[in-house]
């Protein structure tokens, strides 16, 4: 739940939903979401048990004679039918990771699914894994896209072969969908200390080894990944080849719950929509779990579990109390087939001309909401809880959507709150007492709960959503925005709660004393950075593309000027190696946006009012302003971070680790059009692709 000095400003924009005012002015909701063919009324909830994700196997350890030993895997990304709706309704192709070689683990499960099996890491113990692009039919054909891909975008486009790939191609007339072979690159979202060559770059992508059958004139692979082929040859001796990359991850961040996705240019939304994604918990090490102390007796604290391990039964013969729980919206058909819009008419009725006669992309939508939720992979899931404490680690990974998990229907539950993307907090935050048993989530946001359910009678009760079916802006549900649709998307899961059937040997959140947060060094330089939003110059308040920007001057003193900066244009964030900077991040959009910074993890400084004259396209800080804390559920470290509109929005990093990333909003279809921005610490990489290369 968002308080109201996080709310600035209020501004209505395109969204999915019919409305109309109050007398209040504020929104109110007249219609359900729209989505497939499927109406969300005719899907039964909480028709079946929550999946809880096993362990991913291992196809082995890497012995080394110096240094460290190595955990590797060997995982595909394939096609499949997976059983998302309740049994009696069709299945539903999907995407999804699944490892091919499990002689590493005792009793290996290779299977595909989506979401995808859990890697469990160790700190500080690398974790190599070869990402294997199998999106083939079973003659050897490739696989087209599940969804309409926009070719009018600036992606990763494998038919303009090696000189044009990367680029937003130039059409005579409006393309249709593409419909060949599909590129992969997989990003471990939260890596701390990884190698450019092991981080997903968006240009790193390559396709399905295809042999004699890839189409002629087409590029199998992209921009960056035949030099960061050579880079991990030389940093870890992986080869890399057709239809296949090596990553390296050193597991150097604090123990926290990251996951895996695909990050391919201009297709993220899609690809992560058709189903590849999975958690990565790294554990252990000098901020793990066993550096959790008990202040009733000094001891080290027991926090709720066990979670799945490697080598578990499944479905498996133990009852978990520690428990990951992906969050995701979607729409299907009545087919049972995945429902994403195949033409901009579907956001805002635009029919066309789309380009190259205007500025309008013809299939990308600037948000998407589905009208389903997916737990886990099944809609309205169940999960049976015994009358105790339990650990649940949530995501967000929804497409534009912001979730305000509401726990206020289950009577006499305690929620409280340990933990975001970096780890654990600085001190346990008790939501029921100061958020109203609420916590706002935003997209690839992670959430480290103890949710107790002690005193809750025995009953099955509602995890509700009370965040917006539109874009978000801030703001108090039911105040100043329309909470979601309450037969819906306002649903996201139930809990069965039952009788324990031992005594709880859990601390009490109250006593948990959380590992000590290092503090940053101090930063030594300051980066103004903005949030843009490019409106059509041929329809009315039509946005054509989200932007990223940098800002000219100190706009804590004084109007600065911001410049529009486009993902074919060179670079302008470069830190040196081991530099400290703060970005200030100046939302002139209306819109929050989740940014994401790969390679680091952030500490949230603050935030602060802030004036835009989209006139004079400058930003300035509100004269005599206050900055405001991060709520106390921010702090400690992240990676993902909510920028309100009005606001500037402030991140502490240190960039310890040479190489090329990105940084970008999590609203994918954000960032698949133009909200994404390469950086690079360090220099120049002998040997690397120029900055700007791709145009």
């Amino acid at each position: 739940m968002t308080s109201r000095r996080t709310f600035l400003k209020y501004v209505g924009g395109t969204t999915l939903t019919l409305f109309t005012y109050n007398k209040f002015g504020i929104k109110q909701a007249l219609a359900e979401v729209p989505g497939g063919t499927l109406n969300p009324a005719a899907v039964p909830k909480f028709q079946t048990p929550m999946l809880i994700p096993p362990v991913m196997p291992k196809a082995g350890v890497i012995k080394q004679k110096r240094g460290k030993n190595i955990d590797y895997y060997e995982i595909s990304m394939k096609q499949f039918a997976q059983q998302i709706l309740p049994a009696g309704q069709p299945a539903t192709t999907v995407w999804g990771y699944g490892a091919v070689n499990g002689a590493g683990s005792k009793r290996p499960l290779l299977i595909h699914n989506a979401p995808s099996l859990t890697i469990e890491a160790q700190y500080n113990r690398p974790v190599r894994v070869k990402w294997i692009n199998n999106l083939i039919a079973a003659n050897g054909d490739h696989l087209p896209h599940l969804l309409p891909v926009d070719q009018t975008l600036h992606w990763a486009n494998p038919p303009g072969g090696t000189n044009d790939r990367d680029k937003r191609p130039t059409f005579t007339s409006t393309p249709g969908p593409y419909t060949g072979p599909v590129p992969m690159v997989t990003h471990v979202h939260g890596a701390v200390g990884v190698g450019d060559e092991s981080d997903g770059y968006t240009e790193a992508w390559y396709l399905p080894d295809l042999g004699s059958k890839l189409p002629a004139g087409y590029a199998d692979s992209g921009t960056w990944y035949e030099f960061f082929a050579g880079k991990a040859k030389s940093k870890f001796g992986a080869t890399w080849g057709p239809g296949f990359a090596t990553f390296q991850y050193p597991n150097l961040g604090r123990a926290s719950a990251d996951w895996y996705h695909d990050h391919t240019l201009g297709m993220t939304r899609l690809n992560v929509y058709a189903g590849p994604a999975g958690f990565y918990i790294i554990r252990g090490g000098p901020d793990g779990d066993a550096a959790v102390l008990d202040v009733s007796t000094g001891a080290t604290a027991v926090l709720p579990g066990p979670a799945p391990k490697d080598g578990d039964k499944f479905p498996s013969n133990k009852t978990y109390y520690e428990i990951p729980i992906a969050i995701q919206d979607r729409s299907f058909n009545t087919d049972g087939s995945l429902f994403y819009p195949d033409t901009r008419a579907f956001f805002d009725g635009i029919t066309g001309p789309y380009i190259p006669n205007t500025d309008i992309s013809p299939l990308w939508n600037p948000e998407f909401f589905g009208n389903m939720m997916m737990v886990n992979g099944n809609t309205w899931p169940f999960q049976v809880v015994e009358k105790r404490r339990y650990r649940l680690r949530f995501l967000n990974g929804c497409q534009s959507r912001f979730l305000i998990l509401d726990f206020s229907q289950i009577p006499g539950v305690e929620v409280w709150a340990i933990g975001n993307e970096g780890g654990f907090l600085a001190a346990p935050v008790n939501l029921t007492a100061t958020n109203g048993n609420r916590l706002l989530m935003a997209l690839a946001e992670r959430a480290d709960l103890i949710v107790d359910f002690t005193n809750v009678p025995v009953g099955n009760y509602v995890l509700g959503n009370v965040g917006p079916d539109e874009p978000f802006g801030g703001g108090v549900p039911g105040v100043d925005f329309a909470v979601a649709e309450a037969a819906s998307t306002g649903q996201v899961m139930e809990f069965r709660v039952v009788p324990a059937v031992a005594p709880d040997p859990t601390t009490p959140p109250q006593f948990l004393q959380l590992p000590a947060v290092a503090a940053l060094p101090v930063a030594t330089v300051t980066r103004p950075l903005a949030l843009l939003e490019e409106m059509s110059a041929f329809f009315a308040d039509a946005p054509a593309e989200a932007l990223l920007g940098t800002v000219a001057g100190n706009p804590n003193v004084a109007p600065g000027v911001w410049t529009k900066r486009l993902w074919m244009q060179p670079l302008t964030e470069n830190p040196a190696v081991g530099a400290t900077e703060i970005w200030e991040i100046y939302n002139a959009t209306a819109d929050a946006h989740p940014m994401h910074v790969h390679e680091v993890a952030f500490e949230v400084v603050n935030r602060q009012a802030i004036f835009v004259n989209e006139a004079t396209q400058e930003v300035q800080v509100v004269p005599g302003s206050v900055p405001v804390a991060p709520e106390p559920w921010e702090t400690g470290r992240k990676d993902t971070v909510i920028a309100y509109p009005g606001q500037v929005t402030r991140i502490k990093a240190q960039f310890n680790t040479p190489g090329q990333y990105v940084w970008h909003c999590h609203i994918v279809e954000h960032e698949d059009n133009e909200m994404m921005r390469p950086y690079r610490v360090g220099p120049v990489q002998t040997g690397q692709p120029p900055d700007g290369a791709a145009g």
